[in-house]
């Protein structure tokens, strides 16, 4: 979640630098202008006002088009603004000019290539007439005295860079955000699935293994409630029959719970590094050469998916390392990941005390704590007892 806020962070950054640099333009372009005597109060108010207008109105629309959705009205509006502010302030491309063209650069976000190239090239031509205009009125081209021919290449060259360029710029950068947010959700997706074919999964095998007990059951205990009067020494039989299944239903449903609680520790390896890579933290699982001793397996696998459960709920980790390592005198695991949360790191949960349970039961210890590094690290240390 936090690689995609940051996404989020960047793109929306991105889209508004067009806003600053507009704002960097008008400041040089008005000291220009005034300078020379050309901007007097009865233009410069009402520029200013429009170009203000205009920032709180494309400001939203780019919150808007991050959201989702096209601001259709505050389009509109600030595309009149727009228009006020280059005629009152004079078309220069490097000064009021611009704010066509930050007009087009976030009109064009959210809509279809055909729509863009409209909407840039309907911009281009009211930019250029705009800027011709104010050369004819001598309130145009900063610092620049241009005849009419060479005003027309002047600003038909300057917009069609400005307009060529800017509206795919905005648009790629709005089309990754896009693609990371798409990602994200399809991790999320994948995560979900995984763990509803894994209920389908244990739901099938307990039907599989005490479906047929429990139908037994049933039948012979109604059975035996017919023969209770008319012949309760088969009745008898029955009940002792049904006590039988019951408890062979009881067990093999034991045995298959315990199959699934003792677990594999090489299976929930290999499964919580998917659901990590899944989940967009990338994973290494470092190994011993050599099996773990008896009964350690399934303790540490327990504490591996408990790690690994944290990494997800409780952090914002982009990489998670599992080692496991072992010596004649203990067995040790750990989990670091680089994504400390204020919760992980001040609420143990629930989880690590059963954990923590669980590797006292076979002489063990489990520590959680962030590092001197900014990184989480959780250790389980199991001591082995020496052979004599």
């Amino acid at each position: 979640m936090e690689a995609l806020q940051r996404a989020r962070r960047i793109t929306w950054i991105t889209l508004i630098a067009g806003l600053v640099l507009l704002w960097a333009f008008l400041a040089l372009g008005s000291v220009v202008l005034f300078g020379e005597g050309r901007f007097p109060w009865w233009r410069a108010v009402p520029a200013f006002a429009a170009a203000v207008g205009f920032t709180w109105l494309a400001w939203r629309a780019i919150d808007a088009v991050m959201a989702g959705r096209y601001p259709r009205r505050e389009i509109v509006v600030s595309a009149v603004l727009a228009v006020i502010g280059t005629a009152a302030g004079g078309g220069d491309p490097f000064g009021w000019g611009f704010l066509i063209m930050v007009w087009v650069y976030t009109a064009t976000l959210r809509v279809s290539k055909r729509t863009a190239i409209l909407q840039s090239a309907g911009a281009f031509v009211v930019a250029v007439a705009l800027g011709l205009l104010g050369v004819a009125t001598d309130a145009g081209v900063n610092g620049a005295d241009l005849k009419l021919p060479e005003a027309v290449v002047y600003f038909g060259v300057v917009y069609a860079v400005w307009c060529v360029t800017m509206p795919p710029s905005g648009r790629l950068w709005l089309w990754i955000w896009t693609l990371a947010e798409q990602a994200h959700r399809g991790r999320e997706a994948h995560t979900r699935l995984a763990l509803a074919e894994e209920r389908l999964r244990f739901a099938r095998d307990l039907h599989d293994l005490v479906g047929h007990q429990l139908s037994a059951i049933a039948v012979k205990t109604e059975l035996a409630k017919r023969l209770s009067e008319a012949d309760p020494a088969a009745a008898r039989a029955e009940l002792t029959e049904i006590n039988t299944l019951t408890r062979r239903a009881l067990r093999e449903l034991r045995e298959a719970v315990r199959g699934y609680r003792e677990l594999d520790l090489t299976a929930e390896l290999d499964s919580v590094k998917g659901v990590l890579e899944a989940a967009g933290v990338r994973c290494e699982v470092r190994l011993p050469y050599r099996e773990l001793p008896a009964g350690l397996a399934p303790v540490f696998a327990y504490a591996v998916r408990e790690a690994v459960t944290n990494v997800l709920k409780h952090s914002t980790a982009t990489f998670c390392e599992i080692t496991i390592r072992f010596t004649p005198e203990q067995a040790e695991l750990s989990v670091r990941n680089n994504g400390v949360a204020r919760r992980q790191a001040a609420d143990p949960g629930s989880g690590l005390t059963g954990m923590a349970e669980r590797l006292a039961a076979v002489g063990g210890a489990v520590r959680a704590r962030p590092t001197e590094d900014g990184e989480f690290l959780l250790e389980a240390v199991v001591s082995l007892p020496v052979d004599g």
